[in-house]
């Protein structure tokens, strides 16, 4: 089971990237711009980690953690914007990205609305149909990137708390992060493992993981990444 976090977001990214297989990076909507680009993609290019892009809505003001209205064809430009920028500084290191990812907002939007789902996989296409497109596991933004004949990765979270409808809890919701490593890692292991997770409400569901998030803002992340890789690679 894979490893990715979101990373170029002002937080302690290095002392990550040993955990980590993959990350995406800011760039330039919720926050990010050419020079926390670079040092992303340096350190992801020291540690073999492959790199997508993690657009989101333009709005550094809410960190892009609110939905704003908008058409599919603006927020199709928004990802392409967005997208294009990283990869020209990977393009400038000889890198290329391998995947893009929603950030924030913009993320779980697409997990439920069908147009916004649709909006980012045509995007995508049109920038580069080789891009792998990262969604919430079985979520509608997974099913647009199938249908728009993208490979997805079915994305599971071992630092956030689940409702019994598959969907994340609200940040705003207490309890929403975990912030205990022995947590986190457990939740990682049953991800991976496939057996019925627990809610914050107390139910269980199953959700499908290719891909394991773990988030560099979160209190505790490197003590947290620490204790799910040791959790994923024991034995």
């Amino acid at each position: 089971m894979e490893l990715n976090a979101d990373i170029g977001e002002g937080c302690d990214d290095a002392s990550l990237m040993p955990y980590l297989d993959r990350v995406s990076i800011a760039c330039g909507g919720h926050t990010g711009d050419a020079a926390s680009m670079c040092t992303a993609l340096s350190l992801a290019a020291e540690h073999g980690v492959a790199v997508g892009a993690h657009p989101s809505y333009p709005d550094r003001a809410q960190f892009g953690r609110r939905a704003l209205a908008a058409s599919g064809d603006e927020i199709a430009a928004w990802v392409t914007q967005q997208t294009e920028c990283l990869a020209e500084q990977a393009a400038k290191r000889g890198m290329r990205l391998a995947h893009v990812k929603p950030h924030g907002a913009l993320y779980n939007v697409a997990a439920r609305d069908i147009v916004v789902a649709r909006a980012i996989a045509r995007a995508v296409v049109a920038f580069d149909p080789t891009l792998i497109l990262l969604g919430l596991s079985g979520s509608r933004l997974v099913a647009a990137g199938q249908t728009a004949g993208l490979a997805v990765l079915n994305e599971a979270f071992a630092d956030r708390r689940y409702q019994t409808n598959g969907q994340l809890v609200s940040r705003e919701t207490s309890g929403a992060l975990i912030v205990e490593p022995a947590t986190a890692a457990a939740q990682a292991d049953t991800l991976a493992r496939g057996a019925a997770l627990s809610t914050l409400g107390g139910g269980r569901i199953r959700v499908l993981a290719d891909t394991l998030c773990l988030h560099s803002d979160t209190p505790g992340a490197l003590n947290i990444a620490r204790a799910v890789h040791a959790a994923l690679n024991r034995g």
